[in-house]
């Protein structure tokens, strides 16, 4: 009889995909594995009308997920990193970080145009305060108007005239086959993208030590490294989905330089941090970040 390894997963098109390419990676590490798949409806799937600061934040897509951990009905739970908060159910913790894609922010537009191209009072879709915030700083004119649903829905949505605009992750428009030449990617760091934006973080049980040696094979070093960076950072602000708030640690060579930014819910305030450090200090990088943006002034923002 074959080793099984039951990989969780949310039912949405773009989550199916990510939990497929997590069995493809396990397949390939260990050919003599079977990988089943079981798909399961979060809070935050079923609450598609509702804004996301009003249901929760992070913990309304990882619950469902992480209580079938805690009752051993799954092995392991694939999320997009950005969504699992950085304080995890005793008992579970993150197992391997798989890979990441491209963490940018793309601007979906009918005409391929920039942010500061875009039109006076241009209706910009997103359901992120990040985005939200950011948009408002960079653009005070524009509106920024709710939109939830998966990807295709927000899509035919634009198509449909009801925005002029949209704000989407790249990770996740590739990773479905959608991202486009003409979509304009927003660059860092005038532009910063979620903590763990484009990784997929893989949860499992702390103590399950078989699920763990399984994972390790497909561990990605540097997206790890870059990411628990970003998570330190937004563990010690204290926050989730409900700060403004944006990071993103990119490597060179031995070193990672840390560009960080909090922002006031109408952006019409900003405090950035950009910080170099030691690769094999991520975590401590993280946390001296945090103390800097708070020296400039981030509190404020942070309680506000």
């Amino acid at each position: 009889m074959r080793e099984t390894l039951v990989i969780g997963s949310r039912r949405s098109p773009l989550a199916r995909a990510q939990a497929a390419r997590v069995a493809q990676l396990v397949r390939s590490a260990w050919p003599e594995i079977e990988v089943e798949t079981a798909w399961m409806d979060t809070q935050g799937d079923r609450r598609i009308d509702e804004p996301l600061p009003e249901i929760g934040g992070k913990g309304v897509f990882t619950a469902e997920l992480e209580g079938a951990l805690l009752e051993a009905d799954i092995d392991v739970a694939v999320h997009s990193l950005k969504d699992l908060p950085t304080s995890l159910p005793e008992g579970l913790d993150l197992l391997a970080v798989a890979e990441r894609e491209d963490p940018r922010d793309v601007l979906v537009t009918p005409d391929r145009v920039s942010l500061d191209q875009l039109k006076v009072g241009a209706r910009v879709g997103t359901s992120s305060l990040r985005r939200r915030a950011q948009l408002l700083n960079v653009r005070p004119d524009c509106r920024p108007l709710d939109v939830r649903g998966n990807v295709e829905t927000r899509l035919a949505k634009l198509e449909a005239g009801e925005y002029d605009a949209l704000l989407l992750a790249a990770a996740g428009l590739k990773r479905l086959g959608r991202l486009r030449p003409e979509m304009w990617f927003l660059d860092p760091p005038r532009w910063l993208p979620a903590p763990g934006q484009g990784a997929l973080g893989l949860e499992g049980r702390s103590d399950d030590e078989r699920v763990r040696g399984l994972l390790d094979a497909i561990d990605d070093v540097e997206a790890r490294s870059a990411t628990e960076c970003e998570r330190a950072l937004l563990a010690a602000l204290g926050g989730g989905c409900q700060i403004p708030f944006g990071a993103l640690a990119v490597r060179d060579g031995e070193s990672l330089t840390l560009h960080a930014a909090v922002f006031s819910e109408n952006g019409d305030t900003a405090v950035r941090v950009s910080t170099k450090g030691d690769l094999r200090d991520a975590i401590g990088l993280g946390r001296l970040v945090a103390e800097e943006l708070r020296s400039r002034g981030a509190d404020g923002l942070l309680t506000g």
